[in-house]
């Protein structure tokens, strides 16, 4: 009897089951490299953005905030087209394909293509933020914190060096803000090469032509259990503060007297810092299922460091790498949480897609809400307040979700929510 999952070749793939085993991550940690380098090559060169195009800062906020609200939108119904293609593997492809065609679009000349590729990159990236967490707890369900970590690290990294680099080359290219984003059109095109290459390898010719698969039977929505609801909010809350500050750190900083290049590299160095703070928290997390204290410790130091910009704004770098500490290490936590907290990768593809979701329509009002409120008061000021507050619900919630506890606590339709 046929399913519409492809099956697993059972024929050895070209460099065996280890070599199979290194294309799979080498893949993932590809794709995972596309899925902020778009989004964080824009903070440096807002200013550029909005003295080309003429747009102001709650504009630019909006600019900002439109990939989250794709997340939003469509990271619930990711989980329709996994089960469309049979499997998320094809999905994953044509996102990819999709992320180089949108980050082209944008950067070219008239300003209806940069909003139109803003909303194409922002729903491949949604695709793959959904279904990489998914495809990770399938294929490693026994080392889900390290591999989480790792390829948190390498999403982390490359979002570091798209920040750091952004200023630099629109200098090198005449201040054009366009090459700065569109060069990263290339590595989506490299990571769907390599994607296609994953897929040829894991998949045989009649497996590939099977027959749907009957509609699985209906089990209790996502959307009624407590636990859901509380990663949830974990990840909403980390993505408002993260992709808040993606966006405003330079302009922050600028109002205390930091030139451009400078508070650019303040930006690289708050991603970049999440490398090492994203793998340094898997330590802590180990294989535990309770993960209460390493939630709360990674969304401490978000609040003291909106603290310390507040009342020593002379230590501008001190206070990027505190935030970038907590930042990188918070979206490892949350990514692991949405493994963590379900029993099967399907349940993990839905969650995935709640959690984003309603996470990113937070994290969406953030860059607009912070825009809004920089024009009304003239100041950065009140942002820092918003920041902190939020890291300090955070802090809250982390309690709640890092509780040992499951989405469907006996893995079917049944039973009190969790």
């Amino acid at each position: 009897m046929t399913t519409g999952v492809p099956a697993r070749s059972t024929v050895p793939a070209t460099g065996g089951p280890g070599g199979r085993a290194a294309l799979k991550l080498v893949a993932v940690l590809l794709v995972a490299s596309c899925l902020r380098p778009a989004l964080t090559s824009v903070g440096p060169v807002l200013d550029l953005i909005g003295a080309d195009a003429g747009l102001g800062n709650t504009a630019l906020g909006v600019l900002g905030a439109l990939p989250l609200l794709a997340f939003a939108l469509l990271s619930p119904l990711v989980h329709l087209l996994s089960r469309r293609f049979g499997d998320a593997d094809p999905v994953i492809l044509w996102a990819m394909a999709a992320l180089a065609a949108g980050t082209a679009l944008r950067s070219l000349p008239g300003l209806a293509w940069l909003w139109a590729g803003t909303v194409v990159v922002g729903g491949a990236i949604a695709v793959g933020n959904v279904l990489v967490p998914a495809v990770v707890k399938r294929d490693h369900p026994g080392d889900l914190s390290r591999v989480t970590g790792i390829y948190t690290a390498v999403m982390t990294g490359f979002a570091a060096l798209a920040s750091g680099v952004a200023v630099p080359i629109a200098a090198a290219t005449g201040g054009g803000w366009r090459w700065s984003l569109a060069v990263w059109a290339g590595l989506a095109l490299v990571a769907a090469a390599v994607w296609a290459m994953r897929m040829r390898d894991s998949y045989t010719p009649a497996a590939l032509s099977a027959e749907p698969a009957p509609a699985a039977p209906r089990d209790r929505p996502m959307w009624k259990s407590a636990t859901a609801w509380q990663v949830t909010l974990f990840m909403g809350l980390q993505s408002t503060t993260f992709y808040l500050l993606a966006n405003w750190l330079p302009a922050i900083e600028a109002e205390h007297g930091v030139d451009a290049g400078t508070a650019g590299w303040h930006l690289f160095l708050y991603h970049a810092v999440g490398i090492v703070s994203g793998l340094a928290v898997i330590a802590v997390m180990g294989r535990k299922a309770d993960q209460r204290a390493a939630s709360v410790l990674v969304s401490v130091p978000m609040a003291a460091a909106m603290a310390g910009m507040l009342w020593v704004p002379g230590w501008a770098v001190v206070w990027a790498l505190l935030a970038g500490i907590s930042a990188g290490s918070a979206i490892v936590v949350a990514l692991a949480l949405i493994g963590l907290r379900t029993r099967t990768h399907l349940h993990t593809t839905r969650l995935s897609g709640m959690a984003l979701s309603v996470g990113y329509v937070l994290a969406a009002i953030g860059p607009v809400a912070a825009g809004w409120l920089a024009d009304y008061s003239g100041t950065w000021t009140p942002v820092l307040v918003l920041v902190a507050v939020l890291a300090l619900a955070q802090v809250y919630v982390a309690l709640l979700a890092g509780r040992d506890r499951y989405t469907h606590p006996d893995g079917s339709s049944s039973g009190l929510p969790a």
